[in-house]
Formats: C-alpha cells, sequence, structure tokens
C-alpha cells in the first residue's frame, strides 16, 4: 500500500510539472528550435514589449487585417484615376480588401491585400502569387492623407507585376525561410546562393521582432521561468554589454543602405556579429556625398562631426529602438544641448530666428527634412512625379536657402 501511494504521489507530480511547462516549449518558430517567440517576452518584459508592438520596428510588416490597413475605403475617397477610361480602386469584398482595376468601367484584375509594409509614413501593401510576394500599385501616404503611386510605380500605366524580393523582407520582416548553398572563393565564404527564390508564407515572421535584435531567447526564457530570482539577464544579447560598434552595426544591419557586396543573408545576423562579415564595400560603388535619406541613415550620422568625434555617440544616444522617435523636438534638443551648451549661433541667424525655437528645436535647422529619391510618388490624375520627404542623419550646418 505504501508503495502504491509513492508510485501515486511521483505519477501526480510528473503530472503537475508537464502542466507547469513553459508554453514556449511548445511554441515552434521557423527560425528554429533555439527561438521562443516574442510573445514569451510579455511574462517578464510587458512594458517594452507593449512599447515596441505599436512601433514601426514591430511594425515594418504585419499582416493585412482591417485593423492594421491604413487608408480610405470609402466612395470619392477610395479611387486613383490613371486616365479617363482607366482607374484603379480599393474596396472591401467578402471581409477582405481588394486593390481592383477596372477599364472603361469592367473590371480586369482584382488582387487582396496580404502583406503590409509600414505604418508610420506610408504603408506599401502586397499580395501573394505562386509563392513570391508582387506589390499592390497605389499606396497611402499619411502625409497626403491619400492613395498615391507605390514605389517602382508608374501613374501612365498599371500592373500587378512588380515582384517583391526577398531582401527586402531582410529589414521588414524578422524571418521569410530561405535555403542557401555555401560557396568560397580565396578566404570568403559565400552565403548569398538561394537554393530558391520562392519564399513560404508560412515562413514569414513580420516585424521586427525581440529576437531579431536581441537573439534567440529560448535557453533565456526557460532559464529565467525555472529561476525567476536571477536578476542578471541570462543566455540574451544585452545591448549594454556590446562594444559602440557592435551596438552600431545591430542598427546599421538594415540602415547602412544596400550598395554593399552581400557575403551572409541579413537573416543571418546575430547582435555582436561583425557586420563585415555580411557585407563588404565594392570599390567605386559607394556614393558616399549622395547618400539618400532613406535607408541609409547609418551612413549620413558617419559624415557629422558629432559623431565622428564622439567616443560613444551610436544610433540609441537619440533613439529607443523599442519605441519610434519622439515628434517632441526639445527632447532632441536636450541631447544636443549636452555637448553643444557654450556653441553661439552667428548674428544673421540669432536675428533671423527666436531665442525659443533656437533653444528647443535643434534638429529642425541642423537635421532638416531631404527629400528621397530612392522613393517618388504620383498622385492621381497627376504625372508629376514628387519625392517622399524624410529628415536626414547628416547633423551639419545648413543654409536656410539650400535645404
Amino acid at each position: 500500500m505504501k508503495k502504491a501511494l509513492i508510485l501515486f504521489t511521483i505519477v501526480v507530480l510528473i503530472s503537475f510539472l508537464t502542466s507547469c511547462k513553459n508554453e514556449s516549449d511548445n511554441y515552434i518558430d521557423p527560425r528554429g528550435t533555439d527561438y521562443a517567440g516574442s510573445e514569451s517576452c510579455i511574462q517578464c518584459h510587458q512594458t517594452q514589449y507593449e512599447t515596441a508592438f505599436h512601433s514601426s520596428h514591430f511594425k515594418a510588416t504585419s499582416p493585412a487585417t482591417k485593423e492594421n490597413i491604413l487608408g480610405h475605403f470609402t466612395n470619392g475617397h477610395n479611387t486613383f484615376v490613371y486616365d479617363k477610361d482607366t482607374k484603379l480602386v480599393m474596396e472591401e469584398r467578402n471581409d477582405s480588401l481588394y486593390q481592383v482595376l477596372y477599364k472603361n468601367g469592367k473590371e480586369v484584375e482584382a488582387h487582396p491585400f496580404e502583406v503590409l509594409f509600414g505604418t508610420k509614413h506610408a504603408q506599401t501593401s502586397a499580395f501573394w502569387r505562386n509563392h513570391y510576394t508582387f506589390e499592390l500599385p497605389v499606396s497611402y501616404y499619411k502625409s497626403l492623407n491619400s492613395w498615391a503611386t507605390s514605389p517602382g510605380y508608374s501613374a501612365s500605366k498599371v500592373n500587378f507585376d512588380r515582384k517583391i524580393a526577398k531582401e527586402c523582407y531582410g529589414c521588414h520582416s524578422s524571418n521569410i525561410a530561405s535555403r542557401y548553398i555555401t560557396t568560397s572563393s580565396d578566404s570568403i565564404t559565400f552565403m548569398n546562393m538561394e537554393v530558391e527564390d520562392f519564399m513560404n508564407p508560412k515562413t514569414l515572421i513580420y516585424g521586427i521582432d525581440c529576437e531579431r535584435c536581441h537573439g534567440p531567447a529560448k535557453q533565456h526564457v526557460q532559464k529565467h521561468l525555472k529561476f525567476p530570482d536571477l536578476k542578471i539577464a541570462q543566455d540574451i544579447t544585452s545591448f549594454r554589454k556590446l562594444t559602440r560598434q557592435q551596438r552600431i552595426d545591430a542598427c546599421a544591419v538594415c540602415h547602412s543602405g544596400n550598395d554593399k557586396l552581400k557575403v551572409k543573408s541579413r537573416f543571418e545576423y546575430k547582435p555582436g556579429d561583425d557586420l563585415l562579415d555580411y557585407f563588404r564595400g565594392v570599390p567605386g560603388s559607394n556614393d558616399s556625398i549622395h547618400y539618400d535619406v532613406h535607408g541609409n541613415q547609418l551612413g549620413l550620422l558617419a559624415q557629422s562631426k558629432c559623431f565622428k568625434k564622439s567616443e560613444t555617440m551610436d544610433c540609441m544616444t537619440c533613439h529607443n529602438p523599442h519605441a519610434n522617435a519622439s515628434q517632441n523636438l526639445v527632447s532632441y534638443s536636450k541631447i544636443c544641448m549636452s555637448c553643444h551648451q557654450g556653441i553661439q549661433h552667428n548674428a544673421v541667424t540669432l536675428k533671423t530666428t527666436s531665442a525659443s525655437v533656437l533653444a528647443n528645436n535643434c534638429v529642425e535647422c541642423h537635421m532638416p527634412k531631404k527629400m528621397s529619391n530612392a522613393i517618388t510618388f504620383q498622385l492621381s490624375q497627376n504625372k508629376n512625379k514628387s519625392n517622399y520627404i524624410l529628415r536626414t542623419h547628416k547633423i551639419g550646418i545648413y543654409p536656410k536657402d539650400k535645404k
């Protein structure tokens, strides 16, 4: 009887421990068994998770739900006109949203919103076809509060044939499955020869998630749930322990342009890695004078005297990667003034700009908004191209007439 009781107790204990198993143990991540999934972070890092969830990083790509899709779908605001016979209409059909092409009043082609790119300034959408994604021809621009042509498309001719390459997902998502052939040339190992260029929708991890920046977290989650008294983070990348260059590289993997030779996939990058193992400069290909304000923020920042003269300045000096860039320009001025307290403006600036603006709005003058040559668009019934406007990361002195 005593043995039976002991055996029963052991069985109950095993059953109890099994029922208390960490939920992340049951999660299967397309990136591999080392990953726990961002939702596992909520248990201990709820504040950071909830902030990041609403950020542009997290929404770099997102599923095309009605809650996520930006833009107007009501009559009078949902039509893009190419010419008197051709128009594209944003429509709701069977609880899904579509872009529908009409010629001479007759429907020619219709494709659904399925993958969304961006949310802060604008939003471009894509649809799946035969394991490829194709860009929808019209995007929503917040500054215009209207629809306009998507990057790469023209208002002169409409089609749905612009394929979105895997490389785009390298900076707009945390994974889209690829297999690579390893080839060697001298001392360099190349990982950019893909076995297939098509993509499996089931392997797409939307947005820039926690593990894209902090590395695989399965062991971290398991250890800290088992030993909640641990105060120092285990088995995870802490940015506080990275060198300045490592912190910069973690941002530069997506914010240093696309004009370098790819040695490895961006998805292979882990925080703390040397970015030179992933991208190599190609002699003569880098036009550093004309870095675009879209996509090469580090290239512009690196040209700034502030950055060159500082031994500590990195991207996180001004930005919280868990949140969108602050709209409170005063907060940036405080960062500037921590180093530039004794700087005096010249007589012309003092006469033309109020003291309060000079004290509270450094970036408006020293990091002005510039036109992007990488992103242009056209409005409905308008053949003129407009340039997307973004704030430059090259900190400098800009004469007002040359902005």
